[in-house]
């Protein structure tokens, strides 16, 4: 309710309307400097008396309420269903058993370390930590790579994923203004908002072929084709989000061709490597072969699945380039970047990886908890097989939930049936059909695979 205030002011020319004999009175309440205006107040004159109204009218009435996350939206409906069998299959996060968050032994014991050791909290470099921007680059390229000897990568920590997508997105839009960025249908959700934001042109390619529930390889390769030669080509390294369909490495050769034979730019996001197969070696091959080729080669990393650092934002981008000279100057414009951005990343989260990746002894615990993570998700997938196939007497093949990989499957289902999955059956997920197998229990495949079958056949 706006408040109101009521004055009898004198009808003087003067700078100022003070309020004063009132009933003759000499009650001096203070003046009003005309010099001085309240955009918040409103006069209206009445002869000798004045109103004077406050409204609550604010400088940001024209902004609009912002749509909810398509993804982190589904947990905050999560949270307010009571229903003592719903699932969150929305968020990708790893989940135990008993679907509690679960932190690394190894991340425990290094946080730990770091505690007794007492690092100081002083800013870091604008490029970030170096022991972790030298582990993050060994770990991808591999620490024999010649790239890597001969310093012809760029490499700065970023704010995760998300942080090092968007400096390479700022990259992209100042130094090849109006070049595209083609990526792929269906993608990761933010994919599209970070290059939205950083004004950035984006076109997709075929990736989903939902007759099969598997990859349109042909469709994908025209389209790379057909894209203006020097466009930037967005690729998922491994566990291809939403969909868990990835490249053979057959496949991959030909689309390493292709890209090549376009004079393309391969731009990677890597936020599974180890946490796809278990194995950081097989899940970092596409973006290996595409650099023994001797392609120059945009890479962002993420820590946040692998290593369960969600919220240390841990992250790095990569820019391997053909001379160590270009690299320094891809650098140096990457820091320029974010300096005005964020100004220096934290610390924390890079200590963490720093630790673990540079110790042998640590490494080797990680790579063991690697494997029990990306196992269990494996145990889920086949075991959601099993039960889709044995309670669908339809005939349906459901056998694409074991050719997919990594934390997601694809399910197929659109839309209306997403919602029936929610309504009927308190299955919160993403409306393009991806569930999270992170988020899933053996002990609640059943019951996930009753809701995707009513939800199948039921609805169309």
């Amino acid at each position: 309710m706006a408040s109101t205030l009521l004055s009898l002011a004198s009808a003087t020319p003067s700078a100022s309307l003070c309020f004063h004999e009132i009933n003759k009175g000499k009650l001096n309440l203070g003046c009003i400097n005309k010099e001085k205006t309240n955009p918040f107040i409103k006069a209206k004159s009445f002869g000798r008396v004045s109103m004077v109204v406050a409204s609550n009218v604010s400088h940001f009435e024209g902004i609009t309420m912002a749509p909810p996350d398509p993804i982190l939206g589904v947990s905050e409906a999560f949270k307010a269903d009571d229903h003592e069998l719903k699932l969150n299959l929305g968020v990708g996060a790893y989940r135990t058993e008993e679907l509690q968050p679960y932190v690394l032994d190894v991340v425990k014991k290094v946080n730990k370390l770091l505690l007794e050791k007492g690092e100081n909290l002083e800013y870091l470099p604008i490029e970030g930590l170096a022991a972790f921007n030298k582990v993050t680059a060994e770990l991808l390229f591999g620490a024999d790579n010649p790239v890597i000897k001969q310093q012809r990568v760029a490499t700065v920590q970023g704010l995760s994923g998300t942080g090092s997508l968007r400096l390479a997105a700022a990259l992209i839009e100042r130094y090849f203004p109006g070049e595209k960025v083609l990526i792929s249908s269906p993608t990761w959700g933010n994919h599209k908002n970070i290059f939205n934001d950083a004004r950035v042109p984006w076109s997709e390619y075929r990736y989903y072929d939902p007759k099969t529930v598997g990859l349109d390889f042909e469709g994908m390769i025209a389209d790379i084709k057909a894209a203006p030669e020097g466009s930037f080509i967005l690729l998922h390294g491994c566990a291809h989000n939403p969909t868990g369909i990835d490249p053979t490495p057959e496949q991959w050769g030909v689309i390493a061709d292709v890209i090549q034979e376009k004079n393309h730019i391969p731009f990677f996001d890597i936020a599974y490597q180890g946490f796809a197969s278990g194995s950081l070696d097989t899940d970092a091959a596409s973006v290996r072969m595409f650099v023994a080729r001797g392609m120059e080669v945009i890479a962002a990393q993420s820590y946040s699945k692998n290593l369960g650092l969600y919220a240390e934002r841990i992250g790095a981008i990569n820019v391997v380039c053909s001379s160590p000279e270009a690299a320094a100057r891809v650098k140096s414009q990457l820091k320029r970047i974010a300096r005005p951005m964020y100004s220096n990343p934290p610390v924390h989260g890079a200590r963490i990886v720093a630790n673990i990746v540079g110790d042998s002894a640590l490494f080797k615990e990680w790579n063991a908890e690697m494997e029990m993570m990306a196992g269990r998700i494996k145990n889920v997938r086949h075991k959601l097989f099993d039960s889709l196939s044995s309670k669908d007497k339809s005939g349906k093949d459901w056998s694409f939930v074991l050719k997919q990989i990594g934390m997601f499957s694809f399910t197929g289902l659109n839309k209306a049936q997403c919602d029936n999955m929610t309504n009927k059956w308190h299955v919160y997920m993403t409306k393009d059909g991806r569930i999270s197998l992170a988020g899933l229990s053996l002990a609640k495949c059943e019951y996930l695979a009753d809701a995707i079958i009513d939800s199948y056949h039921n609805v169309s």
